[in-house]
């Protein structure tokens, strides 16, 4: 029981810090105690005080100014990153499980191609060809990151589909789209889910990465990973600038991950989970 309840006080305290984060983010314009792109180059570099509570950067911005200006830009990429794969990758698992046959092997062929594909040198070439942004980045996260929903929603539909009900209800006559939207979907609904917390983490970091190597925002706009990269060279002298973001990317995905394992959990046995929790009735 003990360590059951030191995994729901570190769920609960992941909840906590996520809500804050993105509460904060949200309502930047508003919390942020200097314009983001406000400079100051006689407070160049100041460390932490009463006035720069993050410090400046090497232009004398706010450094939390512009953390939480940023963190709209990667939030909301990584965010829609993961609806769009999550989506698209539910769509092509279930058609190939319930299609089967040559539309099963285009997606099998298909997945293996881009398995062996390094997903970041891929990101960095639809990039590359298509130029710096948010569409571009979007665009190359959701072409690399669809598979893992695609293999998951494949696997699962091809088990709801040897189910009695299921069989039940193509013999009663209802058509092949009553029974995916009606019989399946819904038992794809929470292991979906968990799959989408643990990769928007992963989508999260990507984009700071991408962001990092000048592939996201351009200036004067921000992001975490750019804030990384502008704050690099004077890392010895100012490295509030490189913890501040860094540690806020960690800190969202570590609590993502969190709470999807603790969904993953509870979409693999959700009856075990509540008997242990103690809310069995």
């Amino acid at each position: 029981m003990a360590p059951l309840r030191k995994r729901s006080v570190v769920d609960g305290a992941a909840v906590v810090i996520l809500v804050l984060i993105v509460a904060a983010v949200a309502a930047a314009p508003w919390l942020a105690p200097f314009p983001p792109d406000d400079q100051n180059l006689a407070a160049r570099l100041a460390p932490p005080s009463a006035t720069h509570w993050l410090g400046t950067d090497h232009l004398g911005r706010d450094t939390l100014s512009r953390l939480l200006d940023g963190g709209r830009f990667s939030l909301v990429v990584a965010a829609l990153a993961t609806v769009l794969t999550g989506i698209i990758g539910l769509v092509v698992g279930v058609l190939s499980a319930r299609r089967k046959g040559w539309v099963d092997e285009l997606f099998t062929r298909t997945n293996d191609v881009l398995l062996a594909l390094p997903e970041m040198v891929v990101a960095l070439f639809i990039v590359a060809a298509m130029g710096t942004g948010f569409t571009s980045l979007l665009v190359a996260l959701t072409v690399t990151g669809w598979t893992p929903f695609a293999r998951l929603a494949r696997t699962l539909a091809y088990d709801v589909s040897a189910r009695g009900f299921v069989e039940a209800a193509r013999v009663v006559g209802c058509s092949p789209s009553f029974i995916v939207f009606r019989h399946i979907i819904p038992h794809l609904a929470a292991p979906m889910l968990g799959q989408a917390t643990l990769r928007f983490g992963q989508l999260l970091i990507s984009v700071g990465a991408l962001s990092y190597l000048g592939l996201g925002v351009q200036p004067p706009q921000s992001d975490w990973g750019s804030m990384v990269a502008a704050a690099q060279p004077y890392a010895e002298r100012a490295p509030w600038g490189i913890i501040a973001p860094g540690l806020t990317i960690f800190l969202v995905a570590l609590c993502v991950t969190l709470i999807g394992q603790r969904t993953s959990r509870r979409a693999a046995d959700p009856v075990d989970v509540l008997v242990v929790e103690g809310r069995h009735a």
